[in-house]
């Protein structure tokens, strides 16, 4: 088991609850969607998987280690075993595509000769082998987006959590971007991913977990109508 959530709870400032009681599980191979409102803790759960939050009660347990006993200090050595995809890129804007990725493989330890191919390797996954000299500004929304799965490929996690990652993307650029989570989770990774776009759930499978109340439970694969209803009230909301 890659992630064991048991009963679990998160609170916001140790006092306001954001989730309750959870039970969550990932193995290799899943692909697991994550739905609800705006502000019901779906970007808090992934957090707590890659340790920014501490929940306050509970078991959780990600890759072997147990989050309330991890050290800070041994944070980057978990992390390097999961692929994130930021909402917002968080791409560095005055470097070059090549070295974003450079940078990440820097800082966990790749040795110099050993970098370019794996940067070429993930750019080439993605589609994006012919852009690792432009800088971000360069790129549209979804290169962009492209690169932050690269990045999020580079360390050959074990687990890819996404936040969003077709929001604002065209839908032809979103199944492609789906596609490349899909040979991830093909090759053993487990997918964990954020969404708003419930078209995708009829196109690509997997568990669908909802976040409504403070709690998170699994639902049909299929889309939740209570979730069609929410997508349609946030669209007009906007």
């Amino acid at each position: 088991m890659l992630i064991q959530l048991s009963d679990l709870s998160l609170s916001r400032n140790g006092s306001d609850p954001i989730l309750s009681h959870v039970d969550f599980h990932a193995e290799g191979g899943d692909f697991i969607y994550i739905t609800g409102k705006v502000g019901t803790g779906k970007t808090s759960l992934l957090k707590v998987l890659y340790g920014e939050l501490r929940p306050s009660e509970g078991k959780a347990e990600v890759l072997g280690n147990d989050l309330f006993r991890l050290k800070r200090r041994h944070l980057p050595a978990l992390r390097k075993k999961i692929g994130i995809v930021f909402q917002d890129f968080q791409l560095l804007r005055d470097q070059t595509v090549h070295q974003n990725l450079d940078f990440v493989l820097r800082a966990t330890g790749w040795k110099k000769k050993q970098r370019p191919e794996r940067i070429r390797e993930v750019l080439e996954a993605v589609g994006m082998a012919e852009r690792a000299d432009c800088f971000p500004h360069e790129l549209s929304g979804g290169e962009q987006q492209r690169i932050c799965i690269a990045r999020a490929l580079l360390n050959h996690p074990q687990i890819i959590l996404a936040d969003e990652p077709t929001a604002n993307l065209d839908p032809e650029t979103g199944k492609q971007i789906m596609q490349i989570f899909q040979n991830a989770r093909e090759e053993g990774a487990a997918v964990i991913m954020v969404t708003h776009n419930l078209n995708l759930l009829g196109l690509f499978p997997g568990v669908v977990y909802r976040c409504a109340d403070g709690q998170i439970a699994e639902t049909s694969s299929s889309q939740p109508e209570n979730d069609k209803e929410d997508a349609l009230n946030e669209h007009e909301e906007e």
